[in-house]
C-alpha cells in the first residue's frame, strides 16, 4: 500500500494544465508516493457538467498517462451519486489509509469555499489538506481569510506530516492561470485552447467536438446525462 497517496478531486470539465500543476506543487513539496486523480460524479451544488462522465474520465486518463507515480480513479463515478469528499476520503480509510497518509490536493481558492462543504468541519480531520497557490489566491492569504482555521496551517512542507491530527499544508508555487469554464467559452467561441490543457486532451476535446454549440459528429451517448457526472467540491 502506498503510504503517502496524494488526492486531486473536481469535475474535470475539461482537466487542465491548471489541475495538474497543483498536483506536480504538492507531489514535489511533499514527496508523495503516488497521486490519484479523481474524477465526480454528481455535483451538489454547482451545474451539470457539459461533457459525460465517460469524456471527463477519458481526458483525465489521458493527462496522467506517461507520469509514472500518478493514476486516474473512478471511484467518485462509480458511486452513483452526490460526490462528497469526506465520503471519499473514509473509501480511502477503509482500505487501510491512515489520516495522515492521505494529502488531499486543493486549490486556494477552492479551499476558501470549505466552510461550505459537506461534514465541515469534520471533513478536516479525515486527510491532510495541500492548499496551493493559484493566480489571484496567493497560499499565503488563507489563514487571514479563514482566520478560524490558521491554527493548522503551516508553510513547512514536512512540519506535521507524521501527526496524529491532520494539518493544512500552504504552498506557494505557480499554477496556470486557467480554468474549464474559459476553457468551454474560447471552445464555444471558436478560439484555440493550445496550451491550456495537455496535448492528448486537446486533442480528445477536438476529436469529439466537445464544448462547441454544433459538435461535428456527436452522439446523443455523448451528451450530458442530467445526474450522470459531476463535481466532488469546486475544482475548476
Amino acid at each position: 500500500m502506498t503510504r503517502r497517496l496524494g488526492i486531486l478531486g473536481g469535475t474535470f470539465d475539461p482537466i487542465h494544465c491548471g489541475h495538474i500543476d497543483l498536483a506536480l506543487a504538492a507531489e514535489q513539496a511533499l514527496r508523495l508516493d503516488r497521486i490519484l486523480v479523481v474524477t465526480s460524479n454528481m455535483p451538489p451544488h454547482r451545474h451539470q457538467p457539459f461533457a459525460s462522465a465517460y469524456h471527463r474520465f477519458a481526458m483525465t486518463a489521458i493527462a496522467v498517462a506517461g507520469r509514472r507515480a500518478w493514476r486516474a480513479s473512478d471511484i467518485e463515478l462509480r458511486g452513483g451519486s452526490y460526490s462528497y469528499t469526506s465520503h471519499t476520503l473514509r473509501r480511502f480509510q477503509e482500505r487501510g489509509y491512515a489520516p495522515r497518509d492521505l494529502f488531499f490536493i486543493i486549490g486556494a481558492d477552492a479551499f476558501l469555499e470549505i466552510g461550505a462543504w459537506y461534514e465541515y468541519p469534520a471533513v478536516l480531520d479525515l486527510a491532510h489538506f495541500v492548499v496551493v497557490s493559484r493566480p489571484g489566491y496567493p497560499s499565503a492569504d488563507v489563514p487571514r481569510k479563514l482566520t478560524a482555521l490558521a491554527g493548522r496551517m503551516t508553510r513547512s512542507p514536512f512540519e506535521g506530516t507524521d501527526r496524529a491530527e491532520p494539518r493544512i499544508f500552504l504552498l506557494d508555487a505557480t499554477t496556470a492561470d486557467v480554468s474549464s469554464t474559459a476553457i468551454r467559452q474560447r471552445r464555444g467561441a471558436g478560439l484555440s485552447i493550445a496550451g491550456l490543457v495537455p496535448p492528448g486532451v486537446h486533442q480528445h476535446i477536438e476529436q469529439h467536438g466537445l464544448y462547441t454549440t454544433f459538435p461535428p459528429g456527436r452522439r446523443a451517448s455523448d451528451a450530458p446525462e442530467g445526474p450522470a457526472a459531476g463535481r466532488m467540491h469546486g475544482e475548476d
